[in-house]
């Protein structure tokens, strides 16, 4: 009877369903893996291109390389999900990216920058995405897709704040020391509170998901139900739509990733200052944030590849947006442009896998998908870097990146939700 109580005790007393505390957990979680995301790590490359006189392909180079490997090691942090438990995997994590940071601080050489970029890359891009996108569902069905709107807000803070930020900690302290203030961040604010408040499921503390027996939230929604179908990872893998959205969530890490990463270089191709590179980054943030409670609020009602092809099409515009931008206004439109379908994808790239899979192998199929996901990215600098000292700019690898997100397209309206009951028929 103790034992049962003890499981069944909430950290702490709240007035409200103590899911929405996870999701909070959750999102800070996705704020705290900035400094291995693509929008922060881009602000220091000319630091380093300067420091140490390596070339632009060179520091692609590394980035991508140690972002490849990091992806191929991802899906073990998946499986870790499933036997271990968010909570432990979070906080092991988030202390990990800490030690990452530091070690930065302390970069010396091209080996030092290519395990500093693995390490960012695999605990900080990969594992702390990854984790609180496996947790938050596990705590709702009616309200996930709010809820996850809900969460992508440490992550549009993350970004919006990171670029400037970090431009600013550099200028005023230098590369090193900003590194090292992200480590002290990690260590001493988001593991202790990972550490405190994260609980597993909802049955870890006498709740179930949505707080309510039948929510009725569940009425009306077409993607998911009270007794979800839960597939295995290698049921999952039988499905033609698995493969299909595997592509899908893999494009826009390899677009935005080799777009954020070039940046700078690109605004200045047209003549642009840096500034406007990093307020493309927080305008992005920006208009993405409001969007994200859209569109949560459109998954749970409408199918999800529905939104996912909408998604692509934004995709479409924003590099076209791109192409064509030689003026300050320019650049202001594509940023607006890139948070709208910012907003998008940040939710229907999370909500797809445990609407159309189930939670309880939430962990394994998901930590595949991130890491054909950290792939993607990996292969997204080195093309642009090539393409540039090869020929001096950037429009080129920009036409060819278009195909990626039409292909896309196509994909998400060739995938809808699989029946259960005819696989199993």
């Amino acid at each position: 009877m103790n034992a049962h109580n003890q499981v069944g005790q909430a950290p702490v007393k709240t007035p409200f369903y103590y899911g929405w505390v996870i999701v909070l957990i959750a999102g800070l979680s996705v704020f705290f893996s900035g400094p291995g995301q693509t929008y922060s790590v881009s602000i220091f490359i000319e630091s380093y291109i300067s420091d140490f006189e390596y070339s632009r392909s060179f520091v692609s180079a590394l980035y991508s390389t140690a972002t490849l490997i990091a992806g191929l090691t991802l899906f073990m942090v998946g499986r870790l999900v499933d036997r271990l438990g968010q909570r432990i995997m979070m906080a092991s994590v988030g202390l990990l990216l800490a030690v990452a940071c530091f070690w930065n601080s302390f970069m010396i050489g091209p080996v030092m920058m290519f395990l500093g970029f693995f390490m960012l890359r695999l605990f900080g891009q990969g594992s702390m995405t990854l984790i609180p996108n496996t947790l938050v569902p596990q705590w709702f069905i009616g309200k996930r897709g709010r809820a996850l709107s809900v969460m992508a807000i440490g992550g549009f803070l993350s970004s919006a704040l990171l670029p400037p930020l970090n431009t600013w900690l550099i200028n005023e302290f230098g590369w090193r020391t900003t590194w090292t203030i992200w480590g002290v961040a990690l260590a001493v604010i988001f593991v202790p509170l990972a550490i405190f408040l994260v609980r597993n499921q909802p049955k870890d503390i006498g709740e179930i998901p949505d707080g309510t027996p039948k929510h009725k939230d569940l009425e009306n929604n077409p993607n998911v139900e009270v007794n979800e179908e839960n597939w295995t990872l290698s049921e999952a893998m039988k499905t033609r739509a698995f493969w299909l959205i595997l592509f899908c969530v893999s494009v826009p890490a390899l677009v935005n990733t080799g777009v954020t990463f070039h940046l700078v270089s690109i605004v200045q191709g047209k003549g642009l200052s840096n500034e406007l590179a990093a307020l493309v980054l927080t305008l992005m943030a920006v208009i993405g944030f409001p969007i994200t409670f859209v569109v949560g609020y459109l998954v749970d009602r409408i199918s999800v590849h529905y939104v996912l092809a909408i998604t692509f099409a934004g995709h479409i515009l924003a590099l076209f947006i791109l192409l064509q931008v030689n003026s300050t206004t320019g650049i202001i439109l594509y940023g607006v442009v890139w948070g709208f379908v910012n907003g998008f994808e940040r939710i229907v790239l999370s909500i797809v896998w445990p609407n159309y899979f189930g939670r309880e192998h939430l962990g394994s199929i998901k930590g595949l998908a991130q890491t054909i996901m950290v792939l993607g990215s990996a292969f997204g600098p080195l093309p642009f870097g090539l393409y540039f000292d090869w020929f001096g700019g950037y429009e080129g690898i920009l036409w060819i990146m278009i195909l990626f997100p039409f292909l896309a397209m196509v994909f998400s309206l060739l995938s809808p939700k699989p029946s259960y009951q005819a696989y199993h028929g």
